[in-house]
């Protein structure tokens, strides 16, 4: 089965990368490039639906809206 989620990658502070998949709650990860943070994120929802599929949950559907807002002057 294939799925698809939005991962939000952020620049950390003090190097590397943080990502997170806004639709699995408590689904995030990190690495010290784009590249290595987006191989452990998708290594992290992979065990995330294995663990649902495990407890006999289903895979949450994304209902995502992503819409840039200006701000300011």
């Amino acid at each position: 089965m294939k799925a698809h989620y939005t991962v939000i990658l952020e620049r950390e502070d003090d190097g590397g990368y943080h990502a997170f998949v806004p639709a699995l709650r408590g689904c995030h990860s990190q690495g010290d490039t784009l590249d290595e943070a987006v191989d452990n994120v998708r290594e992290a929802i992979a065990a995330y639906l294995e663990s649902l599929q495990a407890h006999g949950q289903a895979a949450p559907v994304e209902d995502l809206y992503v819409r840039p807002v200006e701000v300011g002057a």
